[in-house]
């Protein structure tokens, strides 16, 4: 095994890469790695996922469709559930999911576990690269200190950094090759193999002095965008109070070419990142006795955003003389974003609940979401949605190509999208 990963490994190839967990993260992870030249292998506990990649049955941008696909041929990519392959690599990334239980404090059973399987199979010379946000230390705690009670060094005997991953499900725009990367090492060597190793995945590579000031990078990237997500969303209820359309607004600040980036009022957030990573960052900060007001209220904000959306429904209904109970109501577009399959806390979930709790009729319409099971109850995405009358139409997420047209027929149409003002008619929120 050796640690000159640009150079050919002593089986007198490119370097192995292990790529642990083949999830959102991993996945378009494991590709660019292969598609830079690697020999790659990836490893997840699930044979049901391992099953979905091999058929080419994942939620991917069509180009790493078609990437999947080539390197799913290939002699140098293959997939296995036995942690015990990551003995083979070089170098071994961990990309496994981090969310939050629902006292809101971190869930790191399988980023432990993930872990504690790297230290027990790695071997000298070898390369660690954690990618999963997590708190400050993380990587200390989890993979520095338990290699030291094995007897191995990081730095000398084996390599260890965090590169926090950057991963923009379904925008293209965002590709993880097109996105630069945050590494930071244990000692200067350990940072110099981690760049070296994904310095062919992304356009540049930055290096901080720590992977404590890398993990602090990325929550502080995430708390950013959910403290202004959640300005959005007030100032736009602050437009409305003034008869004002917010998206309007919004377009004229972000004429000024300095001092401002235009984020948009929705539904509430969704997804990996947003409603988790603050709370890492507070849990952490709890713990210390540390105040940090200005982002616990943002949270919050953000947590109770969806039931403000549907007792904006509420109100619609009733404005036309109709009840909630009993009122037909279609969802149209349930995943957390446009252009992915993700339900992870979309807040389409709960304006769901809330609104079949209060008695109306709630269907959904996306064609990414064929099929959800919730609370013991089966939906199916209705297929003809413009054939129905329904007397509320809530646009809560716009897959690229659907047809947005229809509504605009409908008695009442609410729409929390992000989209372009003009692009539909329809209310804003």
């Amino acid at each position: 095994m050796t640690a000159n990963l640009p150079a050919q490994s002593q089986h007198g190839r490119l370097a192995d890469v292990a790529v642990v967990g083949l999830g959102y993260v991993g996945l378009p992870t494991a590709l660019s790695l292969f598609a830079a030249g690697r020999t790659v292998v990836g490893v997840d506990t699930s044979e049901a996922r391992l099953a979905d990649i091999r058929e080419v049955r994942v939620d991917l941008l069509p180009a790493q469709q078609v990437r999947l696909a080539e390197a799913l041929r290939a002699p140098g990519f293959r997939l296995t559930a036995d942690p015990a392959a990551a003995l083979e690599a070089d170098a071994v990334i961990i990309c496994v999911p981090t969310p939050v239980d629902e006292r809101l404090a971190p869930d790191l059973r399988a980023l432990k576990a993930a872990c504690a399987a790297a230290v027990a199979h790695a071997v000298p010379g070898q390369l660690l690269v954690l990618t999963s946000t997590s708190y400050v230390g993380t990587t200390r705690e989890l993979l520095v200190e338990p290699l030291v009670a094995r007897g191995l060094n990081p730095g000398t005997d084996v390599f260890v950094a965090f590169a926090p991953e950057r991963i923009d499900p379904g925008n293209a725009a965002h590709a993880p090759d097109r996105t630069p990367r945050v590494i930071g090492g244990v000692t200067d060597r350990c940072a110099e193999l981690a760049a070296s190793l994904l310095a062919g995945t992304a356009p540049s590579v930055h290096r901080v002095d720590s992977p404590e000031a890398a993990e602090m990078s990325k929550l502080w990237e995430n708390t950013f965008r959910a403290v202004n997500i959640a300005l959005a969303n007030e100032l736009a209820e602050n437009c409305l109070e003034f008869g004002l359309e917010p998206r309007h607004v919004i377009e004229a600040a972000a004429t000024k070419p300095y001092g401002f980036m235009p984020f948009y009022p929705g539904p509430g957030v969704g997804g990996h990142c947003i409603p988790c990573d603050p709370h890492y960052l507070l849990w952490q900060l709890r713990a210390r006795n540390v105040p940090s007001p200005l982002v616990g209220v943002a949270m919050t904000a953000i947590a109770e955003r969806p039931a403000l959306v549907a007792a904006k429904a509420r109100q619609a209904l009733a404005a036309r003389g109709l009840g909630t109970a009993g009122a037909r109501v279609l969802i149209l577009g349930i995943a957390y974003k446009p252009g992915v399959a993700d339900l992870r806390e979309s807040p389409a979930l709960e304006i769901m609940d809330l609104l079949t709790a209060w008695g109306a009729t709630v269907e959904y319409a996306d064609p990414l979401v064929p099929r959800l099971e919730r609370h013991g109850v089966v939906r199916q995405s209705v297929g003809v949605p413009g054939a129905t009358e329904w007397d509320l139409v809530l646009v809560h997420t716009l897959h690229p190509g659907v047809d947005v047209s229809w509504p605009a027929d409908s008695p009442v149409v609410l729409d929390v999208t992000r989209r372009p003002a003009g692009a539909t008619a329809g209310a804003a929120v």
